[in-house]
Formats: structure tokens, C-alpha cells, sequence
């Protein structure tokens, strides 16, 4: 195998897939990267045996051919390469990769690609586009509530269904770690009706995340009970898809909460982080007591002291006092569009659901907690 490539153009696809490699692998194979050179480019391809990335780059290919090298080694090598650079790979078969750029020249030890696992298909079933804009706001308003607890391992992933909203069906996502939930919708893409419900790992989430951010290209998704695709551009992202099954999460958003408190969203995220900054390390707790159209924000510790500050909100309930974790409150703040956020709340011991001024099927649930 021999092909000569821009530095910049293998640096990029470099970048993308060794990102899916584990650092720490007790299988040698799982640390390389397959290089393919063939016709006019070279394919690119790692795995973790649950998430496996395919990308395409063109090459000028002298000699056709296939080996694996360390993904992370290689990567940091034409990283340091100078920029606008040409970079010479040659793999003759013997077990070692020679690299050569100006005056560098590298030599790595290769693993044969026979031993390079191959994903298994299994993605057909349901296949619909998604614009990228969707995607990436459908990805960057619920993977902050995804569950990092390892055993409740259902939780780990976004969940992503078709429902029913009013007798018109809708894509939905929905995320939670116990303590929040985000929920999100788009209209229903065409081909992705009847669809099975799927939780989507993540970092499966995180990857196709970073992903997309260079393409403006429409995203392909297929999907079946087991795994799930991305096609982009020259890029393919295949995932197994978490099997478990994700609870009832539709008990957990109240219908009751009759008071509702409509805030300047940056007014509101401002003072709850400087409030925050006496509250404890572990517990982040901020009070909110609301009077007629004044919210009075207040924290205190043992070990820093107290803090309060008083905003003006639209409020027409009883007066209420609530406690919620700042860290939450700031995440879901970040979350929504315009410049107001509505409360609907209950009491102190219910959830309360927080929506921006963006469309009704993007709404937040946080439970409260003790201060």
C-alpha cells in the first residue's frame, strides 16, 4: 500500500475516528485504525465493538492495499506534522508503516487487518433524513440530563420514539437522570413512521455530535431494534443501540401545576449562579421564595455563609418557596431560546416543568429538593 495525502485532509478524518477508539484496550487490534487505499482516496475505519466509524478521504494512490496502525499514535504524529505538508504512507506488507513528510520520517509497527473486527450490518429497517439543524438541536437540548449512573444503564442514552401528540405523530426525544428530564420534538420525518422506540448510547450522542458539526448536509438515519447508522458527507457512524428498556417517563410530567412564573431567562441565570457561589460544594442548593412579582433567590453553608438577591417575574399564585439544584437550574437555562422562561409549579415537593418561547414540545421537568 502506498498514497500520498494533504496533511490537513488525514488530520480531519484521523481526528474523527480515532475519537471512537478506548484508550485503554486489552484487545491490541481495538487500538488501531484499518487503512484502506483504493481508486482515488483512502477509507478510514475504528471501532469499539459497539460504536464503529467508516470515513472516506481522497488520496492520491500509487499502490493499493490494506493495514492497521495505532490510531492514537498516528494521529498524534500528523497532528505535529507541519501544515500544508505532504504526507507519504507506505505499508509494503511487512508488518510495518513508514510515514514520511519533508524531512520527518516515522516507522510503526502494523497489525494485520484480518484481525480488524467488522461491525456486523443489521441497520436496515426504518431510514429517514434529518436536517442537521434538528439534529443538532434535538442532541444539544437533551444530553445534559443523560444518566452517567452506570447500573441504571437504561438511562445512558437518549431516547428517541414516535408519538402521539394530539393525534398528530411527532419525533420525540427524551433524556433523564432521576433528578431532570428534557424532552424534545420535531415533526415526524417522513420514513420514520412506526419506527421502535430506541435509546440511542452516549457516546454514541457525543461523537455524531462533534460530527455534524462540519457538515451542512442533510443527516440519513437508519435504524433497526439493534443498532442505528448516521451517513453524512463521506462519514458513516454505525452504534449498537442500548438494550433496555427506558420507563415510563411520561408519569413523571406532571399535568397538575397551576402556578406558573414567567422570567427574564439571563436575569434569572445570572443570580441563581452568584447566589450559588456560597451554596456547598455538594448539595448546590438554591432557595426560590416567590411573593406577588417578586422571586427572592437565596443559599447559605455552614462553611461559606448566606447570600440572597431579588428579581422581578410575572407571578399571580400563592406565595411558594422551592429548592432546586443551582447546576441543574443553570443547565436547563442554557437550554432554551428568547428571553423568557416559564415556571409551572405546585408545591415544594412536586416537579416543576421550565419551558422556553419555543415550540410546546420542547418542554423540562426538574424535581426539587430540600434546603
Amino acid at each position: 500500500m502506498k498514497f500520498t495525502i494533504e496533511r490537513s485532509d488525514l488530520l480531519r478524518s484521523l481526528g474523527h475516528v480515532q475519537s471512537v477508539v478506548e484508550r485503554r484496550n486489552t484487545i491490541p487490534i481495538l487500538s488501531n485504525v484499518k487503512i484502506e487505499a483504493d481508486g482515488d482516496g483512502v477509507t478510514l475505519n475504528a471501532t469499539d465493538m459497539d460504536l464503529d466509524i467508516v470515513e472516506r478521504v481522497g488520496a492520491n494512490v500509487g499502490t493499493p492495499g490494506a493495514t492497521t496502525a495505532h490510531a492514537l499514535t498516528l494521529y498524534e504524529i500528523v497532528r505535529k506534522l507541519p501544515d500544508g505538508a505532504d504526507v507519504e504512507v507506505e505499508a509494503p506488507g511487512d508488518g510495518k508503516m513508514t510515514i514520511r513528510a519533508g524531512r520527518s520520517r516515522f516507522t510503526l509497527s502494523c497489525l494485520p487487518t484480518e484481525d480488524f473486527p467488522v461491525m456486523a450490518a443489521g441497520t436496515d429497517g426504518h431510514k429517514f433524513s434529518l436536517a442537521v439543524a434538528d439534529l443538532r438541536d434535538m442532541i444539544d437540548r437533551t444530553r445534559f440530563a443523560i444518566s452517567t449512573e452506570e447500573t441504571r444503564y437504561y438511562l445512558n442514552g437518549i431516547y428517541v420514539h414516535v408519538f402521539d401528540r394530539d393525534g398528530m405523530p411527532v419525533l420525540r426525544a427524551v433524556s433523564t437522570d432521576g433528578h431532570r428530564l428534557a424532552s424534545v420534538e420535531l415533526p415526524l420525518p417522513e420514513g420514520a413512521s412506526g419506527m421502535p422506540g430506541v435509546i440511542v448510547p452516549r457516546k454514541t450522542v457525543g461523537e455524531i455530535r462533534k460530527l455534524i458539526d462540519e457538515t451542512g448536509n442533510d443527516i440519513e438515519i437508519s435504524l433497526s431494534d439493534t443498532k442505528v447508522r448516521f451517513a453524512f458527507d463521506d462519514t458513516v457512524l454505525t452504534s449498537k443501540l442500548i438494550d433496555g428498556t427506558f420507563p415510563d417517563y411520561q408519569r413523571v410530567i406532571p399535568v397538575g401545576n397551576d402556578k406558573e412564573m414567567t422570567v427574564n431567562r439571563k436575569l434569572f441565570s445570572d443570580a441563581v449562579d452568584r447566589v450559588s457561589a456560597i451554596s456547598s460544594e455538594k448539595s448546590r442548593a438554591v432557595k426560590l421564595a416567590l411573593s406577588g412579582d417578586t422571586l427572592s433567590l437565596s443559599a447559605s453553608s455552614a462553611e461559606h455563609g448566606s447570600a440572597q438577591e431579588e428579581i422581578e417575574v410575572g407571578y399571580g399564585g400563592d406565595d411558594l418557596e422551592i429548592g432546586f439544584n443551582a447546576g441543574y437550574l443553570l443547565d436547563i437555562a442554557r437550554q432554551i431560546d428568547g428571553d423568557t422562561a416559564s415556571f409551572m409549579l405546585s408545591d415544594a415537593s412536586s416537579p416543576t416543568i421550565i419551558r422556553g418561547e419555543e415550540a410546546a414540545g420542547t418542554l423540562y421537568v426538574l424535581m426539587p429538593m430540600r434546603v
